[in-house]
């Protein structure tokens, strides 16, 4: 049984699974078709995704232009700052963010919807971080914005190393020189 909360931006939620432990350990589902629909949320993932990284590696913002994806993204180990950055046009909250804390105690999932950028600063000395998505990859349809643009401002939280990014996300324009929006009347 999982459990929906909603965020300060339509459509983002905070997905919370129902942990059953004893001595032996615990046992949660992380994803059910049921509960989602039964939530107003249809979703068909079609790839799942996981990744490795050290402490102070930041990843995103990341959002793929012409098939954009909707996620829904938990950590294994450690603990990570989740962001999402509302893209989609003409949406009261063009331009904001939510960002969360996902870990492998708390168990919380953000499901992120098509629209919006992504990224995510690893806290804990590693992470594994696992995500659905409702559409394939497309290496040829990358984009990103840069993770402090100033107009998006997020709150990162303060650790005690570097961030880490990869050359390429260095590299990601700001928001207001990105030119992206995405028009999803209709699509879901």
């Amino acid at each position: 049984m999982l459990s929906f909360e909603k965020t300060k931006i339509k459509d983002v939620y905070i997905v919370t699974p129902k942990v059953f432990g004893d001595e032996r350990g615990y046992f949660m589902e992380t994803f059910s078709d049921k509960d989602f629909r039964e939530n107003g949320l249809a979703y068909i993932f079609v790839q799942d995704n996981q990744s490795s990284s050290k402490k102070g590696v930041l990843r995103g913002l990341h959002f793929q232009k012409s098939h954009p994806q909707a996620k829904l993204v938990r950590v294994l180990k450690g603990e990570v700052y989740d962001v999402a950055v509302d893209l989609r046009l003409g949406s009261e909250t063009y331009g904001q963010y939510v960002g969360v804390l996902l870990s492998e105690e708390n168990k919380k999932q953000l499901l992120i919807p098509r629209g919006f950028a992504h990224g995510f600063l690893v806290v804990s000395d590693s992470a594994e971080f696992a995500y659905k998505c409702d559409e394939f990859y497309h290496p040829e349809d990358e984009g990103g914005i840069r993770y402090d643009d100033p107009d998006i401002s997020i709150d990162w939280p303060k650790i005690d190393c570097d961030f880490c990014l990869s050359e390429k996300d260095k590299l990601h324009p700001f928001l207001k020189d990105s030119q992206i929006t995405f028009d999803l009347e209709g699509d879901k």
